[in-house]
């Protein structure tokens, strides 16, 4: 069975696009599947990790602090969170390859050797969003339980706890991927530095709602922790377009006989 023609930049067409969609998606899950398997194996030493945290605070408080697994099914329940949110987490550089081997077939020649420098950023910038809210969050719980008055205990619903805890965690990774489609869309030509540029107010706007549903608590300090590097790096992957914008404009220059 001959394959579809491609158009002369070697784009594909519409229906190999779904099929690939298929193929893809296919894969993704696979990846996930596999770490979430790791996942569940390391399962108590995880939740060790992610309960840590409240253990530090009940230490310092010198109050109960813990975790309260109020469900018949709740155990469970979470035992499959936690293992899915591992496989997310170590199954990373997989599924962004798979998104970008998507894209990849949809770009022109000189647009795929954006590809592989797109993932060799992807990945560290998404394991770093994760690292920075994994330091952050014991300084979180201890602050959101400095306001529980002495003499009483704090035992958290699980559910809400480490809900809490992955919605961080990922949130702050996704976060951290932004400015590497914001360089690779100018890579490309697709947008500007200066559009980008013009875009700083929204930017921010989004950055502090952004933080304010990840951490839907009062602790307004937890909020700027999570929005503050994200505009720092909104404007630092700004700068490096207006770099390529003008290094662009440069070689368009012919240089006079």
């Amino acid at each position: 069975m001959s394959r579809t023609p491609r158009d002369p930049e070697g784009r594909m067409p519409l229906r190999e696009h779904l099929v690939e969609v298929r193929k893809r998606v296919v894969r993704i899950a696979l990846g996930l599947l596999a770490g979430a398997i790791l996942g569940w194996i390391v399962y108590d030493p995880l939740l060790d990790a992610l309960v840590e945290p409240l253990a530090r605070a009940s230490e310092e408080r010198g109050a109960l602090i813990g975790l309260n697994f109020d469900g018949v099914a709740t155990a469970i329940d979470i035992h499959f969170k936690v293992a899915l949110f591992l496989g997310v987490i170590v199954s990373s550089p997989w599924w962004l390859y798979q998104v970008f081997a998507f894209v990849n077939p949809g770009l022109t020649r000189d647009e795929r050797k954006y590809v592989f420098g797109f993932l060799a950023a992807a990945v560290p910038m998404f394991l770093g969003g994760v690292v920075m809210a994994w330091l952050v969050l014991p300084s979180v719980v201890l602050v959101l339980n400095s306001f529980v008055p002495e003499g009483n205990a704090n035992l958290i619903g699980a559910q809400l706890y480490l809900g809490f805890v992955m919605r961080l965690v990922l949130a702050c990774g996704i976060a951290f991927l932004v400015p590497v489609f914001m360089v690779v869309l100018n890579l490309m030509g697709v947008v500007s530095a200066r559009t980008w540029l013009a875009g700083w107010r929204w930017a921010i706007l989004v950055s502090f709602v952004f933080a304010a549903m990840v951490t839907p608590t009062l602790d307004v300090m937890t909020m700027f922790g999570l929005a503050t590097p994200i505009c720092v790096l909104y404007f630092a992957a700004t700068g490096i377009c207006f770099l390529h914008d003008r290094r662009t404009a440069r070689r368009r220059v012919v240089p006079a006989e």
